[in-house]
C-alpha cells in the first residue's frame, strides 16, 4: 500500500467515525432554542440527546453480524441512506416525542459508520499498526468536538437549530458518495455466516469469554459513559446554571476537546516507548483521581467555571490515551 493510499483510507474511515459525535456535538448549543420551539424545558431536550445513545449502543450490536454476512459496504449504504432521511424528518419535528423518535433512528444510522471504520481498520491494515491507526481516527474525531459545536452555535445563531440537521444531511450525503467511490470493500459477504438469533447470541458470548476482549471493552465503556454524562449535562450545566451564550457555549466545547486530540496524538509517540496496557492504567488512575476531586469541590456547591473547565479538560484528555488503545 502506498503513502498516499494509506492516508487517503484513513482520511475515508476518519470521516466515517465523524458522523455520529458531530450528530450529538453540533446540535448541543442549540438545546435552548429547542426548548422554546417545543414548549418543553431544556433539560427535556436532553431527552433526545439520551435517545441518540440508545440507538447507538443498540445500532452496535445489529450492524456487526450484518456487516459479517453482507460485507462491510452494503448494510453502511443502507445505514446512512436511513441517517439521512431522519436527519430530514428531524427538521420537521414540532413535538419533543416526535424529535427524540427520529433521532433514534439516526442514531441507529450513524452507529454503522462507526462500526465499518472499526471493521475496516482491522480488515486493511497490520494487527501491529492497529493502535497507531486508531490514534490518527481518534485525531480526526477529535476535530468534530472542536467544529461542530462553533459551528453549530453560530448556524442556530443565524438561521435556526433546524438548518443544523439540514446541514448534517448535507455532509453525510457527501461522505456517502465518497465511499461508494474511493473505499473498497474490505470484506467479502459470507453467505454461511447465520443471522438466527441462536448463533448470533452464541457468537457474543464466545467473543465475551476472551478476557483481552471484556477488560478493553469494560474499560472502553467506563470511558464512554464518563463522556456521554459529560455531552448530556454540558448543555444545561453550562448555558443554565452559568448562564453562558450559545456562541461562548461552542467554544468552552472546543477548548476541552483540544484535551482530548492533543492527548490521542501523544498517545502515538508513548506506543514506541510503553506497552498499550500501561497507557491505559495510567491514564485512568488520572482520570479517577480527577473525578474524585470534581466530586469533592462540587459537594459544597457549584464551582468556579475556570476550576470546572480545568478538570473537564484534564478528564477529557485522559479519553485520548484510553479509547485508542482499548479499541485497538
Amino acid at each position: 500500500m502506498t503513502k498516499k493510499r494509506y492516508y487517503f483510507l484513513i482520511t475515508l474511515l476518519g470521516a466515517l467515525t465523524t458522523i455520529a459525535p458531530f450528530s450529538i456535538d453540533m446540535y448541543l448549543p442549540g438545546f435552548p432554542a429547542i426548548a422554546k420551539d417545543l414548549h418543553v424545558s431544556v433539560a427535556e431536550v436532553s431527552l433526545s440527546l439520551s435517545g441518540f445513545f440508545v440507538g447507538i449502543s443498540a445500532g452496535q450490536l445489529l450492524y456487526g453480524p450484518l456487516m459479517d454476512r453482507y460485507g462491510r459496504k452494503p448494510p453502511l449504504y443502507a445505514a446512512l441512506v436511513l441517517y439521512i432521511i431522519a436527519s430530514v424528518l428531524c427538521v420537521m419535528a414540532t413535538s419533543l416525542d416526535f424529535l427524540v423518535t427520529v433521532r433514534v433512528a439516526q442514531a441507529i444510522g450513524a452507529c454503522a459508520a462507526t462500526v465499518a471504520a472499526n471493521a475496516m481498520v482491522r480488515d486493511l491494515f497490520p494487527v501491529e499498526e492497529n493502535a497507531k491507526v486508531f490514534s490518527m481516527l481518534m485525531l480526526i474525531l477529535g476535530v468534530s468536538p472542536i467544529i461542530a459545536p462553533t459551528v453549530g452555535s453560530y448556524v442556530t445563531s443565524a438561521l435556526g437549530w433546524h438548518a443544523v440537521f439540514i446541514i448534517l444531511a448535507a455532509i453525510t450525503t457527501v461522505i456517502l458518495l465518497a465511499i461508494i467511490f474511493g473505499l473498497p470493500e474490505s470484506s467479502k459477504p459470507d453467505p454461511g455466516y447465520s443471522l438466527k438469533p441462536k448463533a448470533i447470541t452464541r457468537s457474543y458470548l464466545a467473543v465475551f469469554r476472551e478476557p483481552v476482549f471484556y477488560t478493553y471493552t469494560f474499560t472502553g465503556a467506563i470511558a464512554f459513559s464518563g463522556l456521554f454524562t459529560y455531552l448530556s449535562g454540558s448543555p444545561y450545566v453550562f448555558m443554565e446554571l452559568y448562564k453562558v451564550s450559545e456562541k461562548e457555549y461552542g467554544w468552552i466545547f472546543a477548548l476541552l476537546a483540544g484535551g482530548l486530540i492533543l492527548a490521542s496524538q501523544v498517545n502515538r509517540f508513548l506506543l514506541k516507548k510503553y506497552e498499550t496496557k500501561q497507557i491505559v492504567v495510567a491514564a485512568l488512575i488520572v482520570k479517577t483521581l480527577t473525578g474524585i476531586v470534581f466530586l469533592i469541590s462540587a459537594s459544597s456547591g457549584w464551582p468556579a467555571l475556570p476550576l470546572i473547565l480545568f478538570l473537564l479538560f484534564i478528564y477529557l484528555s485522559c479519553l485520548g490515551f484510553i479509547l485508542p488503545n482499548s479499541s485497538a
